[in-house]
């Protein structure tokens, strides 16, 4: 029944240790636009470049366009 002990908390142990270990990303670049046009019509561009800590590098681009209601 000891070693059972000894053996869960190890295990616990490095559990934990990997979660700290591995971390999280880090964001290096991010930037916004928006433009809008005549119409009303308005796009909105999102760049955000992340290192993770491996070192690989992950570029992410999001484009959103939003149109305006229609008058009655």
């Amino acid at each position: 029944m000891k070693n059972h002990k000894i053996v869960t908390y190890a295990a616990m142990s490095a559990l934990a240790l990997s979660f700290i270990v591995v971390g999280c990303d880090r964001q290096v670049s991010s930037e916004k636009s928006s433009t809008t046009s005549s119409d009303g019509t308005v796009k909105t561009k999102d760049n955000t470049v992340t290192k993770s800590p491996d070192g690989t590098t992950t570029k992410t681009d999001e484009t959103k366009k939003t149109t305006p209601p229609p008058n009655p």
